[in-house]
């Protein structure tokens, strides 16, 4: 019986009943070491097995932290009739997590029986296992399923859960009562005295009670002291004690076991005849297990009787000890290099470079596959034992970078702290100083970096280094967009990236150009990335380079014709790591062109994943992409709770182009709502250059809703101006969304009906929402000058197109000005807007023809939790059938 624990069993049973009900879901038990997880696990398993649901299990293991899907090779494993699914799920190291949890959630789907999930000591899970099973566990909402996992406290596991978004239960002390009853119950009859200082010592957890009891039950309270030891440290202690009373070959056995990274049996005892003089046999485990130390399965698996046992066996032994060990695991691993090469560097006691390069290759295949703790470990390993101080700078830097995905500051931190600036290569050294200005946050722009940049450019490209030079630029590109870098340093990475596109078919190139040079180079980038849009099959990742790129030129349409391209790619290789960039790098080009309704579809999976993957760096990009919709909808309250939360983001960093945005989002806000003052003073600091939110290549995209405001505060003086300022520019980038607001903006200046006509007869293909605001600019003029007749057509094709956009607030205006020519237009109905944002990306693909079991593949769910959301959005959208989606949802 547990003692205590009432509310924890409770939530126990409630997470059972879903898995009855069909209504799945995960919980998380944490507290620290001893506290009673395991116990919970256990007792929650037996009520399951009891109501009829079938258990699977698995566990991290501290030594199996870099072998990928160890953990989710033993939870496949301990059930024989799905153990084949790992052939499909894991069969290469480098299959994507994010995949492998659409492949775990197939198989559950795949039975009616309900089913439980234990995830013991998930901070010790490898990092491919973790992210697979904390993906699953977020999408069993539908499902007869759930997950139960244990984690003890600390900063890595703040880390991972920080992000996961799954509930926890934090398991605390037990009270003095139940404390006194189980130790009571551990060691009976044990002195008051004794009993006492045990209880003091434990502190209300439950396996100190039981060890510390049992131990002074059998030594007295020599087991129990120093008390200035914390608890974990005291159980190690005991566990040590247990360990030392082992014979000679049996610690040795132990001390092996604990540093392998597998549970093998058989393997161990061949690791350890390379460590013992002596013979060792399989059965000189045998003492471990009458103490209970450890237990062996019937398949020869060795499990530790508590993880502090692997801890206090580690600390216990010398350096040259674990050396010996490692280096007998590696022998023994020869067959399995990917393990191998973890134990090699673990016993080598000097740099040793082919061995950093075997570490640099494991890094870079996980890095590959998303897994980002393991491809920090490894560089950081291989940097260790790196003998080229070049090479070490280098492989702390893409240490420092994996620590970044995670999320990781301390590490980050860290890292760069022993990076040694003077010993990096000159394009190192550039990634460095970038990398070190973001992590302190002591300014966002300059030229100084953007010069380093382009000389490691030119020494890389002079000296034929193509794969570098390509690596390099990556790195920089979107940066150097928001920057505010010299004409001269700019220039000259231009000329250096038109040199690689003349000798490099890389497909990226012609985005990177867009992105750094978008003025003096915008055409011709223009040209290329039309050129590969055209030919079709880009890589993923170089369709959403080339988006950026497209989007930096000012070409809306083709930026989200590539994002699109980019999004059904990266789903379908599971590279969520692109992925949530592509979709919110999608949306943002969506709402320049007006299109409300996509770029409301894409930001809510966009958003959640960079959560999910640990990027908040980019959560203020779609926030304004959300805020800049919100305000084209004319929801004010939304937008500007958008606006906020990214200017509280970014404020710190003082002068930052990304701010933009906000005076992008309050500027449309205020527009949309009848504001036109407010209006024109937010959007006309975008294109001040003293302003600490200029940028100029946002501005390509808020000439129109400039003007705009312009035309309704009076402004016309200052936007004469800005026209013609920016008609240069115009003239040299051949920008699409600049030259149309300039259009816009001229017809503004001229006011006459010839000015209106040629703005209205010019042919804007992939821009309705500016061609539906010349309509509606153009009949309000007519309508003014008593031309209703004449102004109704031009109105009511501007409110239809809004409409369909979802420009609801420019809409309305539109249908005012209509009903002031003496004609309505009835107000569409938006049931639409009742759906929850998941159920909306299910029903406009359900919509466009896509089967339940495709869209489970492209949302990473399972076919029943498509099935089950299907069910939910027809009566909400007041349909009977999958026809009728698509005008519910007015797709064309």
């Amino acid at each position: 019986m547990i003692l205590g624990r009432r509310t924890e069993i409770n939530a126990l049973a409630t997470l059972l009943d879903g898995a009855a009900t069909g209504d799945g879901g995960a919980l998380v038990l944490r507290g620290e070491a001893g506290i009673g997880k395991s116990t919970l696990l256990e007792h929650a398993a037996e009520q399951a097995a009891g109501r009829g649901l079938r258990v699977l299990g698995t566990a991290g293991v501290q030594a199996e932290v870099h072998i990928p899907y160890a953990s989710l090779h033993r939870l496949l494993r301990a059930a024989p009739d799905v153990a084949g699914a790992a052939v499909e799920i894991l069969g290469s190291p480098d299959t994507l997590p994010f995949r492998a949890a659409a492949a775990l959630l197939d198989v559950l789907a795949a039975d009616d029986t309900p089913v439980l999930i234990t995830v013991e000591d998930l901070q010790w899970l490898d990092e491919a296992s973790w992210e697979a099973l904390a993906f699953v566990a977020r999408r069993l909402r539908a499902d007869r399923a759930v997950m139960l996992l244990t984690a003890r406290d600390g900063r890595d596991v703040n880390r991972r859960l920080s992000g996961a978004g799954l509930p926890e239960v934090r398991l605390e002390a037990l009270t003095r009562d139940d404390s006194a009853a189980l130790l009571e119950r551990a060691a009976p009859g044990l002195a008051d005295r004794l009993a006492t200082q045990v209880l003091l010592a434990a502190r209300g957890n439950p396996l100190g009670l039981v060890e510390l009891g049992e131990a002074a039950l059998r030594s007295g309270s020599v087991a129990i002291l120093p008390s200035r030891l914390p608890l974990s440290e005291r159980l190690e202690r005991t566990f040590s004690g247990l360990v030392a009373e082992m014979p000679p070959v049996t610690r040795s056995l132990l001390l092996v076991a604990a540093l392998d990274d597998g549970d093998d049996l058989d393997e161990i005892v061949r690791a350890c005849r390379l460590v013992e003089p002596r013979a060792v046999r399989h059965e000189d485990i045998d003492p471990a297990l009458a103490t209970r130390l450890v237990h062996v399965d019937e398949q020869g698996r060795v499990e530790f009787r508590h993880p502090l046992l692997r801890s206090a066996l580690y600390h216990s032994a010398t350096a040259m000890q674990r050396r010996r060990a490692h280096a007998a695991l590696a022998e023994a691993l020869a067959t399995n290099p990917e393990r191998s090469v973890w134990h090699q560097a673990a016993a080598a006691d000097a740099p040793d470079e082919s061995l950093a390069r075997q570490l640099t290759e494991t890094a870079s295949q996980a890095r590959h596959r998303q897994a980002a703790g393991i491809a920090m470990m490894a560089f950081e390993q291989a940097a260790r034992l790196s003998e080229d101080p070049a090479a070490r700078g280098h492989r702390l830097l893409s240490a420092a970078d994996m620590a970044s995905e995670q999320g990781d500051n301390v590490a980050v931190g860290r890292l760069i702290g022993e990076i040694r600036a003077h010993e990096l290569s000159r394009g190192d050294r550039a990634v460095y100083d970038l990398r070190l200005e973001t992590y302190h946050g002591t300014r966002f722009t300059g030229t100084e970096w953007l010069t380093s940049f382009a000389d490691a450019l030119d020494t890389l490209t002079a000296a034929g280094e193509v794969t570098r030079a390509v690596q390099l630029l990556d790195t920089i590109a979107l940066r150097a967009h928001f920057s505010e870098g010299e004409p001269a340093a700019v220039q000259r990475l231009a000329v250096a990236i038109e040199q690689l596109m003349d000798i490099s078919p890389d497909q990226q190139l012609p985005g990177f150009l867009g992105l750094i040079a978008p003025i003096t180079h915008g055409e011709l980038a223009r040209r290329r990335i039309g050129e590969l849009l055209i030919a079709g099959g880009a890589d993923p990742y170089a369709a959403y380079q080339l988006g950026l790129g497209a989007s930096a030129i000012g070409d809306a349409p083709m930026a989200c014709e590539l994002h699109a391209v980019a999004a059904v790619g990266c789903r379908a290789q599971g590279r969520l790591g692109v992925l949530y960039r592509a979709l919110i790098c999608h949306a943002m080009p969506a709402v320049h062109a007006g299109d409300v309704r996509t770029a409301l579809a894409l930001l809510p999976e966009g958003e959640a994943l960079a959560r999910e993957i640990g990027e908040p760096n980019w959560l203020p990009a779609a926030w304004t992409a959300a805020g800049t919709a919100e305000a084209l909808r004319g929801n004010v309250t939304a937008a500007e709770e958008r606006a906020a939360a990214t200017e509280a983001v970014l404020l710190p960093y003082g002068r930052n182009p990304l701010l933009a945005g906000v005076h992008q989002i309050r500027g449309i806000a205020a527009l949309g709502a009848g504001r036109p003052d407010e209006a024109f003073r937010e959007l006309s600091r975008v294109f001040d250059p003293a302003d600490h939110s200029y940028h100029l290549h946002t501005g390509f995209y808020l000439v129109a809703h400039l003007a705009e405001a312009a035309a309704g505060s009076g402004s016309l003086a200052q936007l004469r101006r800005l026209v013609e300022r920016l008609s240069p520019i115009g003239e040299q980038s051949q920008a699409p969304a600049l030259l149309a607001g300039l259009g816009y903006a001229r017809a503004v200046l001229e006011d006459s009906a010839e000015g209106w006509e040629k703005a209205v007869g010019e042919d804007l293909p992939g821009w309705p929402f500016e061609q539906a605001r010349r309509r509606h600019a153009y009949g309000s003029w007519l309508r003014r000058r008593r031309k209703p007749a004449e102004s109704r057509p031009l109105l009511r094709a501007a409110a239809t197109t809004f409409d369909a956009l979802g420009a609801t607030a420019w809409a309305e205006r539109s249908r005012a000005e209509l009903r002031a020519s003496g004609e309505s237009l009835r107000k569409p109905a938006e049931t639409a807007a009742e759906l929850t944002p998941q159920e909306t990306q299910i029903a406009r693909l359900a919509a466009v023809g896509l089967s339940n079991r495709d869209i489970a593949e492209r949302l990473f769910l399972s076919p029943r939790t498509v099935t089950t959301h299907l069910s939910r959005v027809y009566p909400k959208l007041g349909i009977t059938s999958r026809s009728e989606l698509a005008r519910a949802l007015r797709i064309t």
